[in-house]
């Protein structure tokens, strides 16, 4: 039971700003995780794209798995691949 709740009414009560501020948890999000990709990943994927886009490659997005796609793609057509 918050502070609010002790003070004011023991129950929550719909409409009531103090209840509803009772119910927020605050947390790191995913600022603290390692769950992200990592910088150097990152970095590689983003070269990766660039050089596609350098040959007049277009492709669908830039996670490595996309730009290999299209780069691969543009080698079998022998035409530059645009997504």
């Amino acid at each position: 039971m918050n502070l609010h709740q002790k003070q004011t009414h023991p129950e929550f009560v719909e409409g009531c700003f103090g209840c509803k501020l009772g119910t927020l948890v605050m947390n790191t999000g995913e600022a603290n995780s390692n769950l992200g990709v990592s910088s150097k990943k990152w970095d590689k994927e983003l070269q990766a794209y660039r050089d596609a886009r350098a040959q007049g490659i277009q492709p669908a997005g830039t996670s490595m798995k996309k730009v290999q796609e299209a780069v691969r793609i543009s080698n079998e057509t022998g035409k530059a691949f645009g997504a």
